[in-house]
């Protein structure tokens, strides 16, 4: 005769119980797990995509209507800087933006056309001491209308076009060029996991006269701590900045 699935026996019995209350309930508490686990997950994305957006609404609000204002100003500098050097207004350039993808970067020229094919020329004179970036005081290669536009940062202002297109915000580590990032330690990569901007930390703080570990390392705080109203903080900090001309060359 066969026996009854449950034993007739207390001991037996008493064990059941006790491995039913232990066990019974794993797969509906792995099931409630995956559930927190994902409503974690989908409020992070969500909150990560809704500070992008904040952030891209508070980039087209600044930089649409500051390139309208301005365009007047920019078509007298365009005059003034194709009289004294005759060719191209704007200066493109291929950056390095967000996840390492490239994209073209404007400015307004403040060199001689010639400026790239003499950077090599003057590579023992670089003043930045750590061989990932090119940084002179003096540069010959400036034209007296680049070096006012330099020291007002009125050379980076075209970046509002980037800023518009979406390759750049206002606020962000600044874009390098190709061969800095081939320069780049594992660490200083970091700076590529947000979009690039126009003004950063370390340009309110002394801009040039900063060193790149030092460029790297208040990048990296601005990655951790990024918030809308650090964004607007560090506009309204670029002000002064861009006035004192601090560090600017």
């Amino acid at each position: 005769m066969p026996r009854d699935s449950q034993s007739d026996n207390p001991l037996e019995r008493h064990l059941e119980q006790q491995l039913l209350e232990r066990y019974g309930g794993v797969g509906v508490r792995m099931r409630f797990g995956h559930l927190r686990f994902h409503l974690r997950r989908l409020t992070f994305l969500g909150v990560l995509r809704g500070t992008h957006l904040v952030k891209r609404l508070l980039d087209l609000v600044i930089a649409l209507p500051l390139a309208l204002v301005m365009l007047p100003g920019f078509l007298l500098l365009a005059a003034l800087i194709r009289i004294e050097s005759p060719g191209p207004v704007f200066f493109a350039q291929q950056r390095i933006g967000r996840h390492g993808k490239p994209f073209t970067m404007f400015k307004f020229r403040s060199m001689f056309l010639d400026a790239e094919a003499r950077k090599q020329e003057l590579a023992k004179q670089n003043e930045s001491g750590d061989g990932v970036i090119f940084k002179m005081k003096h540069d010959p290669r400036i034209t007296r209308v680049g070096r006012f536009i330099r020291k007002a940062s009125i050379d980076e202002l075209p970046q509002l076009w980037n800023v518009i297109r979406g390759d750049m915000s206002l606020v962000g580590p600044r874009p390098p060029v190709p061969a800095e990032v081939a320069e780049y330690s594992i660490s200083d990569r970091r700076r590529l996991e947000v979009i690039p901007g126009i003004t950063c930390i370390w340009q309110v703080s002394g801009r040039s006269d900063i060193p790149f570990d030092q460029q790297v390392e208040l990048d990296s705080e601005y990655i951790e701590s990024q918030s809308f109203l650090g964004d607007v903080r560090l506009l309204l900090k670029t002000i002064p900045a861009v006035l004192l001309g601090r560090g600017a060359y």
